[in-house]
């Protein structure tokens, strides 16, 4: 599977997908790096791995539309199969959206549907759990669609909310858990164990 990563900053989601696709755990070549941010270290560990970067940023754009179509070219320039956003914060054009129903994911850190939706990333997710008084948080892998943070569900996984806990301590003990559960969401795909039907996504035993 031609795999494109679309990230905004430090990259760790996209190494430990970088990582788990060299060690072979993951069926995939991760062949392009998309970013809005040029500053973005996600930029540095991709040409660590001879990974092709594109940077294009759609604030830069009268017409979204141009934006949607040099994006979609470079898609197709790269043969890419399928794309997951790690930490990537821009909305998804709506034509990328429909171009790769189905195939493309992204990771939240939060147990959807809670705690998602416009505005609700980095710290503010965190923070938001501890005040609501939640006893546990955790990660989410999704399929995308023309929502925010609304498409159906393919793997989730808790961590507990500890005495003490602010929204940093929080923060690092689930982005650990998206290095560990993003690979093996990717690789429920490139092994065809999952069926998604509308809202409804199945994954097959192995």
């Amino acid at each position: 599977m031609r795999l494109a990563v679309f990230a905004s900053g430090g990259g760790s989601n996209f190494q430990s997908i970088v990582d788990a696709a060299e060690s072979g755990a993951l069926k995939a070549h991760v062949v392009l790096c998309v970013s809005n941010n040029p500053a973005a270290g996600v930029l540095e560990r991709a040409k660590k791995h001879d990974i092709s970067v594109s940077i294009l940023n759609p604030s830069e754009y009268e017409n979204q539309k141009e934006y949607a179509s040099l994006l979609l070219a470079k898609l197709s320039e790269h043969k890419i199969e399928f794309v997951a956003l790690a930490g990537y914060m821009k909305m998804i054009p709506a034509e990328i959206v429909h171009e790769y129903s189905g195939r493309i994911v992204n990771i939240h850190p939060a147990l959807l549907p809670a705690f998602g939706g416009p505005g609700m990333y980095g710290l503010r997710v965190h923070r938001a759990v501890l005040e609501a008084g939640a006893s546990e948080s955790g990660a989410t892998v999704h399929l995308v669609d023309e929502g925010y943070d609304s498409g159906p569900i393919v793997l989730q996984e808790t961590v507990p909310i500890l005495p003490g806990d602010t929204p940093e301590s929080l923060a690092a003990r689930v982005l650990k858990l998206e290095h560990q559960i993003y690979p093996r969401a990717l690789a429920l795909f490139t092994d065809h164990r999952i069926q998604a039907d509308g809202p409804d996504v199945t994954v097959h035993n192995a």
